[in-house]
Parts: C-alpha cells; structure tokens; sequence
C-alpha cells in the first residue's frame, strides 16, 4: 500500500519539524546563487533567521519572471561540473526557464515519482507505456525513471504515432499509460479506426493523465471509454517536473509531497496566504534540491487545499485538481472566464465529441466568443432540427455557467485541429 510507509503517514507535528530543517538548509543552499544570494542581502536575511515554518514568510516570492531575467545560470547553486542534467519549459508565454540538476536531484526527483505511481496500484509486474514527449520537457524521463525504480517494465514511445501506439499496448500487453488527457481522447478515435476496443482488446488497467487542467467529466469519459482507473498528477518543470502531487487510489485531491516542498496558497491579487479550503495561487518551495533550490515559487496555477484528513492513511495535505492558471484565464466583457469551464460543461452534454475550440475576436468595440464543438457524426444525418437543438442546449449551458452567451458552432467529429502535445483551446484574435 505505502512505498516509504513512515513518510508518507508521518505525524504532522513531525513532518513539520522536518519541513524547518529542510528549509533552514534549502535557504544555506540557495544563498550561493547569483539570485538569492543577492536578495537575501537587500533583507538582510539568512537560514538563522528562519526559527518556524511561518518564518517563510520572510522570504520574498519568486517569479517565472525572476528566472528568465537570471537566464540561464543566476539562481544555481552549485558549480556546474556538479550538474547532470538540464530541463526547460517550452517558453510558449515567453522565454523558456531553465532547470539544473545534480545526480541527488534526479534521486529525489525519481523516488517520488515512484512512490506516488505505486499510490495508484502500480507494481513492479506492470508493463508501463510512456506516451509523453522526451527532451527538455520533464513530463518523459521524470514518468520514465520513477517507473524504472519502481521495476516495471518501460516501453519509452514517446508523443505521437497514434497507430504504433495501439500496436504496442496489443503487443506487449502494456497495463498502465502516461498521456495526456486530451490526447487520450483523440486515440478513442484511432481505436474505433482500427476495430481494437481498448476495454477487451488491451491489457489496460491505468493511465496517468498530466500536462494540462482537465475536468473531472473529462477523466470520468476517460475511464469510461478505456475501461480504467485514470490518475491526476500534477507538476512543474521549476519544482523538478511531475511527481509534486497526485491522487492517491481514493481519487479525491492529489496528495503534495511535503517532505519535499512547502506548500502555500495566496490571494494572487492580495499576496497574502487564504484559509484552507479557500481557492488561491499554489505557492511552493523545494526542500530537497541542491543544483537550483527555488524559495516561495509563484506557479500561477489556481487550487484549493482540501481541510481534513485522506481515508487513505497519508497524511501529506492534498490540493484540489488544478482549475487553471492565472494567466489562462479569459476576461470578456468583463467577466473571468477559465477554458476548463466551458470544458466541463461541454462534457456534460450528450452527443457532443473530444475536441472543442474558444475563437475570441474583438469588432468594433466589443469582444466576441465563438466556441467550436465537435459532435457525434449520427448529428449530421440530415435532421437539422435535432441538430440546431442540440447547439441551442450548448449555448444554454454555457451562458448558465460563464454568464454571456456565446456564439457555438457545431463540427463534425477530426474536424478540429489535433495535437499530439498539450491542446490548443483558444484562439484569440483580438488586437491589443
């Protein structure tokens, strides 16, 4: 049930103790980088200064902005022949931040990658096919080397291929699965092609679904459709990658591994911490790296903290499914909207397909919203009334939930674009 059983249930009042010692020592580690080093002067601060984990607070946040400004190697903390290994974000809002790290980074990294794919069930007998991409991008090797530790058997595919990777599930009788959770859906389509029905023609049993929000419909369709438990993992290429959180077998919250990194959730507007079980920004910091510590990281990426206990026995707090990050997020006509919202409703509705599309443009002075679903074919048999009632049902749901009334045309199923990575739900058209 537990990989490491007196971590992953340890006390509070024990896990606390060894969250000071890690940070006290995480602050040593990090005042030798160019960054850090030179902050902690202008506040005249040091790990002396850090007597409680509230202490934290004195720590100013960091930001994505930080790390592109100290491109590439400001905020390490050790020399370079000590580094193993690079990784970097994709840079699809900016330039790319970069990640270093040292051969115990990548230890640490792995292990708890392995304790938490072991959480879901998996075991050393299973045959593990990793559909992510490979590179600069930590969601590939980080799933990789957690399963090799774990002692499963790992079929690296890779992104992409979609028939090769049918084949090799059906060959090799692969039993658990790193996908993303929208190209999961895009294979039900090759399946159908094919004639494999993934519930009786594959050995199936799991999926790890990471890289992008998706909402609970989304995971439950996915379950459905494979005959699987599909698991919520969640990470960050400047807190190592994936393996920060996931849900352990009760599906409810995914568990952050607080032997590892501090967790905090503020007011993105305010910057100051909000309740538990409040929703706000997810603050973390590393506790255990030494190539490039990072203090008080601003993710962006929007969660609540579950209160309460898991039934599960851990004891490490959980977070709610990612709902989006901060800078995801869509104002039109004054009005917060987030894509995973229109994805939720979207998933609600019968008939409507795995692909969706949000084309935002501005005429004149006023901001428009066109959401493109795709639907099942039988839509476009030739009965134009179900068919117009099926898109005035859509419209309803959104303008119920998102508050204005979007413009909704409806598609034939593969009309969309479909990609490999993570997917792409929003065009906007509209000039600055």
């Amino acid at each position: 049930m537990y990989w490491e059983k007196e971590t992953e249930t340890m006390p509070g009042n024990r896990l606390e103790e060894l969250q000071l010692a890690r940070l006290k020592k995480s602050v040593e580690k990090a005042s030798a980088s160019v960054f850090y080093g030179g902050l902690f002067k202008k506040t005249n601060l040091d790990s002396n200064g850090i007597k409680s984990l509230e202490d934290i607070k004195k720590i100013p946040l960091t930001t994505k902005d930080d790390l592109r400004e100290h491109w590439p190697y400001g905020f390490l903390a050790v020399s370079r022949d000590e580094l193993v290994r690079m990784h970097s974000s994709s840079g699809t809002t900016g330039r790319a931040t970069v990640i270093f790290h040292t051969i115990d980074d990548i230890k640490e990294w792995t292990n708890i990658v392995a304790r938490s794919m072991y959480m879901t069930g998996m075991r050393k007998s299973d045959v593990f096919q990793n559909m992510m991409t490979y590179g600069l991008f930590t969601g590939g090797l980080g799933f990789h080397y957690g399963a090799e530790k774990l002692g499963a058997l790992v079929i690296p595919a890779g992104a992409g291929n979609s028939k090769r990777q049918i084949q090799l599930m059906q060959d090799f009788g692969t039993t658990a699965i790193h996908i993303i959770p929208s190209y999961a859906l895009h294979l039900l389509s090759v399946f159908e092609e094919m004639g494999v029905d993934p519930r009786s023609d594959t050995q199936l049993q799991i999926a790890f679904l990471g890289a992008e929000p998706h909402s609970e419909k989304t995971r439950e369709k996915i379950e459905e459709f494979y005959g699987i438990k599909a698991y919520n993992s969640y990470g960050l290429s400047e807190m190592d990658g994936p393996g920060v959180a996931f849900e352990c077998r009760r599906q409810n919250g995914m568990h952050i591994w607080e032997d590892n990194f501090i967790v905090e959730i503020i007011n993105p507007d305010t910057l100051e911490p909000v309740p538990d079980g409040e929703e706000g920004e997810l603050v973390l910091t590393t506790l255990l790296r030494d190539g490039m510590p990072i203090l008080r990281y601003r993710t962006k990426d929007l969660t609540r903290i579950i209160p309460g206990p898991c039934e599960c026995g851990r004891t490490h707090v959980r977070i709610e499914r990612i709902k989006g990050r901060t800078d995801d997020m869509l104002i039109l006509k004054g009005v917060n909207i987030f894509p995973i919202q229109i994805e939720k409703k979207l998933m609600d509705v019968p008939g409507v397909g795995t692909n969706f599309l949000i084309i935002l443009e501005r005429k004149g002075f006023n901001d428009h919203m066109t959401v493109r679903v795709e639907v099942q074919k039988e839509f476009f048999s030739g009965d134009l009334k179900q068919l117009e009632n099926l898109r005035r049902r859509i419209v309803e749901e959104l303008k119920g939930d998102i508050l204005i009334t979007p413009k909704v045309e409806l598609v034939e199923p593969g009309s969309l674009p479909k990609s490999e990575g993570k997917a792409v739900r929003v065009i906007d058209n509209r000039e600055e």
